[in-house]
């Protein structure tokens, strides 16, 4: 498993320490081809090599990427219609070359070093996973049914993993991840609890940014939490907020937070799919959820699209305006409490075709899902492939004859249809967040630590989501935090980089300026929270009866960290400007939203109980507005 030849454009100045590399069989029976592929990077020489019983206090991680994007393009006079969605199926090499790993893709294809890499710190594996993804192999029926059957698999190549490098069977092990491995790890961990003997000692399960709800409690719920932190998606709009806050009511996602949580487990949350009339456009709009959107099709389409000017003629913001008027106007055709028929609960989507039609500058064609801030179009490429299915690569890896790509519509037992349940790729597995609290109180027992982090620009699984779960599981007796988190969570230079809070054995920190991929938008931040929390044992943040470690910033005191001053980049990958709201009207939005929500933001000095409770629109009614640029591009993986 040595990967002991030379890699094209790693040059000696990248600082790589000895790496090993291919596929391990899970051993379901009956599948001989379903393997795992696995590329493991050293932390210093020899520490992968170790014998059995050695190095057993050094800890060692498995990174896992969950999914991908992918939209629809409407070609259509009429409006934009944007559709992206995480749906499993992205290699791990994904996030070891463009996010944690010590090689990492360049936007002209190169590799450069990563200071940060996260085997710096521990042992680290990226694992291509379920079977069949990026270079793991599967028979034509081997895919995973479910996710238990998911975790029974990954627990049979972690017996075999062992056995090449026996020193980890006794070392502290730390499953990480991100996105749709809010799902994947859970049931992970699941197994690992319920296997006797299991073939590793689990310290720790740490999730980023993770979709461990229903699909409405990880893209719906938080839409309205989303426009408090970027009110800049609706112009600062306080009559459009007052729509999506009285569609958010109707639709139960105005869930109210408290610490600790009062009056027992939230009520299940909407099945989206059985809220619209027009079912047969959210079906449509599920379809692209199954396509494989790659960055080559991105840039064909891209190049083929019209392309606009920075600056817009008088006459084009006119005509932008009376439609976005003629829209409000509307809103007087509906009486008060009435769930928009078309949309019906599906309100992220609808807030982004509002910024796509009517919100400088992401009506020039880019709205990423993943990190607000960031309306580039193109991006500047992140692209694995062509290094990876470079024929001496793969032969270096020892990878299995066959195309690596990032990400394809992975199959549920050969399904990729929406289930009864209202999971839009063939999932039949139960969302975590409906055993969280067993899994939380098995964890107790066993010593297993559970990290739960996000990024606050990340718009697509934002934090509210997260923090519905959290409030939503009884661990250690009680349901939820007994204290909102408030802690400044802080990097080696005393600079703020968030929140971090613990209590009973789990631990959350929401980062600052960073979007859904966490270790690529904030690589040092990232790289120190992986040493002090996720790794070690940091108390900062930690309730310890009335008192807290590292005390509590009345500031950060609100439901969201607000983000209404920062820039909005737009233009190219290379050529970049960016936008920024005028201070009047921020202070004019500041102070709307002190009394138009039932809480207040992270920053406001003023604590709250948190809520995304919406206060009512008199009259409502969404008409989508008439455009003509007719692209959204949404191409980040997960």
């Amino acid at each position: 498993f040595q990967v002991t030849e030379s890699l094209p454009n790693v040059t000696g100045t990248i600082e790589v320490t000895r790496s090993f590399a291919g596929n391990i069989a899970v051993d379901r029976p009956g599948h001989p081809n379903d393997t795992l592929w696995f590329w493991g990077f050293e932390r210093e020489n020899g520490s992968l090599t170790a014998g059995a019983g050695e190095r057993q206090d050094e800890p060692w991680l498995v990174w896992l990427n969950g999914g991908y994007v992918s939209i629809i393009y409407v070609p259509t006079s009429q409006f934009i219609d944007i559709c992206p969605a995480r749906r499993p199926g992205s290699s791990s090499q994904v996030g070891m070359m463009t996010e944690n790993g010590p090689l990492q893709v360049q936007g002209d294809y190169s590799i450069a070093g990563n200071n940060f890499s996260w085997n710096r710190l521990a042992d680290a594996f990226w694992v291509d996973q379920p079977v069949g993804v990026g270079f793991s192999t599967s028979d034509a029926d081997g895919y995973v049914f479910d996710e238990d059957q998911l975790g029974q698999d990954f627990v049979g190549f972690l017996a075999n993993l062992v056995k090449v490098f026996p020193s980890l069977a006794n070392r502290p092990f730390h499953l990480t991840g991100e996105s749709y491995a809010g799902v994947f790890i859970p049931y992970i961990t699941k197994a690992i609890f319920s296997t006797p003997n299991p073939p590793v000692k689990l310290a720790k399960i740490a999730i980023g940014d993770g979709a461990m709800g229903s699909f409405a409690g990880y893209e719906e719920i938080s839409t309205v939490n989303t426009l408090q932190t970027f009110p800049q998606i609706i112009g600062f709009d306080t009559e459009v907020f007052q729509y999506f806050q009285e569609q958010s009511r109707l639709c139960g996602y105005d869930l109210n937070l408290t610490y600790p949580q009062q009056n027992g487990p939230f009520p299940s949350l909407v099945n989206v799919f059985n809220t619209t009339t027009n079912i047969d456009a959210m079906l449509s709009l599920s379809q692209a959820r199954k396509t494989s959107f790659d960055l080559n099709l991105k840039a064909t389409l891209a190049n083929q699209l019209p392309k606009r000017h920075v600056m817009l003629s008088e006459r084009e913001l006119a005509v932008r305006e009376e439609k976005r008027m003629q829209w409000k106007r509307d809103l007087s055709g509906r009486p008060n409490g009435t769930l928009d028929p078309f949309y019906g609960c599906f309100l992220w989507e609808e807030m982004t075709e509002y910024a796509a039609n009517f919100t400088f500058p992401w009506t020039q064609g880019a709205f990423d899902a993943y990190d607000i801030p960031d309306a580039l179009n193109p991006e500047v490429p992140a692209d694995p492939s062509v290094f990876l299915n470079d024929e001496r690569v793969r032969t270096a890896l020892h990878a299995p004859d066959k195309q690596w790509s990032m990400f394809f519509s992975f199959p549920f037992g050969n399904s990729t249809g929406i289930t009864p349940a209202g999971n839009p790729w063939g999932d039949r597995s139960v969302e975590p967040a409906a055993f969280m609290s067993e899994l939380a109180s098995n964890a107790s027992e066993r010593g297993v630590g559970i990290v739960i982090y996000e990024g606050n620009s990340d718009s697509l699984v934002e934090h509210f989501g997260a923090e519905v779960v959290i409030q939503n599981t009884t661990f250690g007796g009680i349901q939820g935090f007994t204290r909102r988190p408030a802690t400044p969570l802080k990097d080696d230079n005393g600079n703020t980089v968030g929140i971090i809070h613990q209590e009973r054995n789990i631990t959350y920190a929401l980062f600052e300026n960073a979007g859904h991929f966490v270790p690529r938008s904030v690589p040092e931040a990232a790289f120190v929270f992986l040493r002090d929390f996720i790794l070690g044992n940091n108390t900062t943040g930690l309730v310890d009866g009335s008192n807290v470690v590292g005390g509590e910033d009345p500031t950060l005191m609100g439901a969201y960290l607000p983000a209404d001053t920062a820039a909005i980049f737009y233009g190219s990958g290379s050529t970049v400007s960016s936008t920024v709201a005028p201070s009047e009207t921020v202070a004019a939005w500041r102070s709307f939203i002190a009394t138009a929500v039932t809480d207040t933001p992270q920053g406001s000095g003023t604590p709250g109980a948190g809520s995304n409770g919406a206060k009512g629109l008199e009259n409502g009614k969404w008409i989508l507005g008439i455009a003509t640029f007719v692209s959204i591009v949404v191409s980040m993986i997960m």
